[in-house]
């Protein structure tokens, strides 16, 4: 039996924490996976998983196989990539983890021109506006907004978007336009949960002078992709990531206001598993992420602006 492929195969059950999620993620059959560990085990004449009806978890020594077994599967893969000529690019299997509407508007069209540089290289993509566990769900590289309270990844900041209050000019004739921070009060919120835990206290800042503000709206939603749909449909204002409306924004659908006032920035990461050498493909990810995304960003949003100077 291949031991680079056992090796893989239990860092995989160890990272998903069972045997059904550790085959789906390597497209084998389960009891491939437990006849896989069961031989390892029976080789190296220890016990390497402690099964409970809920989780598999590693015992002392399966912890010290698996950190090692990473290294190896790390090293195999950057040796198979030293010795390919250097145009044949990367290989294998990628899986990236974003948010939705980020994956959908700013990631997504930047994969065929990486997969076309790379065409030895898959990439499962991960869209999901929850933080997600990277070591559970093997993902190589994540694409978060911070901040970053998980201590145990390894993280590196690709970009930064500004912070805007943004509405629909259908809002914008029902309901006024706001000219400071303070007006926010009396408007209705759309309050992205995921943002910041959720909080509804704004800190805006002009010059030296800084103002807090506490907006409210009866519609809270847990997914960017329902923000959107509630902003565009004019039922309040959203405080968000220029990313989160980059194509209304740019099209006049959904315009800013309050320009003269600046916001937090939404900082982008990219985040890997801490504990488990950096792949090169995942390194390589990230680096052409951040490279395309300063690629394309704009300098000026003035152009998106009503009611006011709309500076940055």
């Amino acid at each position: 039996m291949d031991r680079l492929a056992v090796m893989e195969t239990f860092v995989r059950v160890v990272e998903t924490g069972s045997f059904s999620a550790a085959a789906r993620h390597l497209n084998i059959g389960q009891p491939a996976v437990s006849k896989s560990i069961a031989h390892l085990e029976n080789r190296l004449g220890v016990r390497l998983l402690a099964r409970s009806t809920r989780r598999l978890k590693p015992t002392e020594a399966g912890w010290k196989f698996c950190e090692r077994a990473r290294r190896a599967i790390e090293e195999a893969d950057e040796a198979d990539l030293a010795a390919r000529d250097t145009d044949a690019g990367l290989v294998g299997r990628l899986r990236v983890s974003a948010g939705v509407t980020f994956g959908k508007l700013h990631l997504v069209p930047l994969l065929p021109d990486f997969l076309a540089a790379h065409p030895n290289l898959s990439i499962d993509l991960i869209l999901d506006d929850r933080t997600i566990d990277p070591i559970k769900e093997g993902i190589d590289v994540g694409l978060r907004f911070g901040p970053l309270p998980d201590s145990s990844l390894t993280a590196r900041k690709v970009a930064t978007s500004p912070r805007l209050v943004v509405g629909a000019p259908t809002y914008f004739e029902r309901s006024g336009i706001p000219a400071t921070p303070a007006e926010l009060i009396s408007h209705a919120a759309v309050i992205y949960t995921q943002d910041r835990g959720g909080s509804d206290t704004w800190s805006f800042r002009q010059g030296t002078s800084e103002m807090s503000v506490s907006i409210s709206g009866r519609l809270r939603v847990s997914a960017s992709e329902g923000l959107r749909a509630a902003v565009i449909g004019g039922m309040g204002l959203a405080i968000t990531p220029q990313w989160t409306f980059a194509p209304e924004l740019a099209c006049g659908a959904v315009r800013m206001v309050l320009g003269e006032w600046t916001l937090p920035a939404s900082d982008l990461w990219a985040v890997f598993p801490t504990g488990r050498l950096v792949n090169a493909k995942a390194r390589a990810f990230a680096a052409f992420v951040e490279t395309e995304l300063h690629k394309n960003h704009q300098d000026n949003y003035g152009e998106y602006g009503i009611g006011s100077a709309a500076k940055h």
